[in-house]
């Protein structure tokens, strides 16, 4: 039977040897609010609705799915009353907190004043929104084209850069997620998401050589050869600076790097070099002279907080543009804040990229987004008619602006960089006492923890210990993601306005489903 959140036990490991102790009382972090009493159908009719009347490409998390009945803040509750701290925020989406008093307020104002009008009216909220959102960019990045996902911003955004460039191909690195329509599942890279139909035509990943001799150490320990689709298997590497063949201790912009030793002198980085010769060795020779763009996350998120080497991007950019290609930073995950240090993931790379992709975490859940570029290019989508039926709403522009207001007024960009440094150099302990806690990554609160057989492989820890250890988690309180190329990556990013005592929870968690993994591995 699950333990009730809120309680954990407790073990103790002593010179590698894992033994039960006493059960402890650790306790979740106060939350004065009380949720509504549940009324609606039984568990057991939900289970059989889901069964019957929603497609089965829906997956659930854990054993026994939740069924979540309220938020507030970082907290969820299921419709027993449980309590859970929240870290995975509905996938990166909400940004300012469940149900946040501003955006709530802002929204049923608008409920009562106009939900809905076509965009070739005026109506001041778009306006007013797009004033404000722009504002927050560099020039020229002032023009803005609201759509309701990140699918189809970044639709849109590879349309527009066709358009612009009259050129075709648009690159993407390896392990990347940028949407689920046919045209941006070309630019997406996970194989989980492939299902073997024709899609994204003159998108280009860059994938991993992996057949390099002395790089098994980057495939799961069974697989003796990579599988590449056709598209994929004469480019180079994603500069991963753990899981790739070059790395170190100095490379990517976190508060904690890879244990990987680094022989660089000050402020060179070979391993960003070498990705970079990988890079130009794609452009010369799977895409043509000219091409139409190049797309990336600051931080790519599904596949697990994965960092570049520092520069990269800047010489990635330089390099696309000499080609007559246009820069679009994915900032569906890393963006409002989230990142900590800057309000925009591709300020951290110090670059400026020519369009911007929005979604997530600019509604704080509110279906919508955004694809914001310069006005040359937003004229190239002009000559012919493009239209949005929902984008630009006057519902969601104005929940839009609430959510921009919360991250001001509340703080949660600096809060994000305090409480996710905190996190980041806390699990950085766990990470040091556990083997097979291989990686801890990120910045601000948008972190990934890799779990590997041990260290030194760097081999990816079977999905099903993985998975235990997640539900472990779960049972004791704390929600997180999954991702990674083979699922072997916890994904942590909770809604900006969690504290340092949330954290010191989470991370006691944590660490006592690690430990939990510890005995039943020396139980067998």
């Amino acid at each position: 039977m699950a333990r009730r959140p809120g309680t954990l036990g407790s073990v103790l490991f002593r010179q590698q040897k894992w033994k039960s102790s006493v059960s402890t009382q650790a306790k979740m972090p106060p939350c004065d609010f009380v949720p509504e009493k549940y009324k609606s159908y039984p568990y057991e009719r939900m289970q059989k609705i889901r069964e019957q009347n929603i497609v089965p490409s829906l997956r659930m998390y854990y054993k026994k799915p939740l069924l979540l009945h309220q938020g507030h803040m970082q907290w969820l509750f299921d419709y027993e009353g449980r309590r859970y701290l929240d870290l995975f925020a509905g996938i990166v989406t909400v940004s300012v907190g469940h149900c946040h008093p501003k955006v709530t307020m802002a929204t049923q104002k608008q409920l009562a004043r106009l939900w809905h009008t076509t965009n070739i009216y005026m109506h001041p909220s778009i306006h007013e929104y797009a004033e404000k959102l722009t504002s927050l960019f560099p020039d020229p990045l002032k023009v803005v084209y609201l759509t309701n996902s990140g699918s189809e911003a970044n639709d849109l955004a590879m349309f527009m850069a066709r358009l612009h460039t009259r050129n075709f191909d648009i690159i993407s690195l390896r392990g990347a997620y940028h949407g689920g329509s046919p045209y941006t599942l070309g630019l997406t890279s996970l194989g989980s998401y492939k299902h073997g139909v024709a899609n994204g035509f003159g998108c280009t990943t860059i994938c991993a050589k992996l057949l390099l001799n002395g790089l098994k150490q980057n495939l799961p320990c069974n697989e003796k050869k990579p599988s590449f689709s056709k598209t994929g298997d004469i480019s180079t590497m994603l500069p991963d600076v753990f899981r790739g063949p070059w790395g170190g201790s100095r490379c990517r912009d976190s508060p904690v790097q890879t244990v990987r030793k680094c022989s660089c002198p000050e402020g060179v980085c070979h391993a960003k070099d070498q990705y970079i010769e990988q890079f130009k060795d794609t452009l010369n020779t799977s895409v043509p002279k000219t091409v139409a763009g190049f797309i990336a996350e600051p931080i790519q998120g599904v596949n697990g907080a994965v960092q570049y080497p520092r520069n990269f991007l800047k010489e990635a950019y330089r390099l696309i543009r000499e080609r007559g290609g246009i820069c679009i930073a994915d900032e569906v995950q890393t963006g409002f804040g989230r990142t900590g240090s800057h309000f925009w993931g591709f300020q951290t790379h110090d670059v400026v990229p020519d369009m911007v992709t929005l979604a997530k975490g600019i509604g704080n859940g509110f279906p919508m987004a955004a694809v914001v570029t310069t006005k040359e290019i937003a004229d190239s989508l002009a000559k012919n008619l493009h239209f949005n039926t929902f984008g630009g709403s006057p519902l969601a522009c104005v929940v839009g602006a609430a959510v921009l207001d919360a991250i001001e007024e509340g703080g949660l960009q600096k809060n994000s960089e305090d409480v996710g440094t905190y996190m980041l150099l806390e699990l950085a302990k766990i990470r040091d006492e556990f083997e097979i806690v291989g990686d801890v990554r990120g910045k601000g609160l948008m972190i990934g923890v890799e779990m590997v057989t041990d260290k030194d492989s760097r081999c990816p820890l079977p999905a099903e210990e993985v998975g235990q250890i997640w539900e472990d988690c779960k049972d004791m309180g704390v929600l997180i993601g999954r991702g990674g190329l083979y699922n072997q990556t916890l994904r942590i990013k909770p809604p900006m306005c969690i504290t340092k005592k949330d954290v010191d929870f989470a991370v006691e968690v944590f660490r006592t489903a690690l430990q939990r993994h510890m005995e039943r591995a020396a139980a067998k």
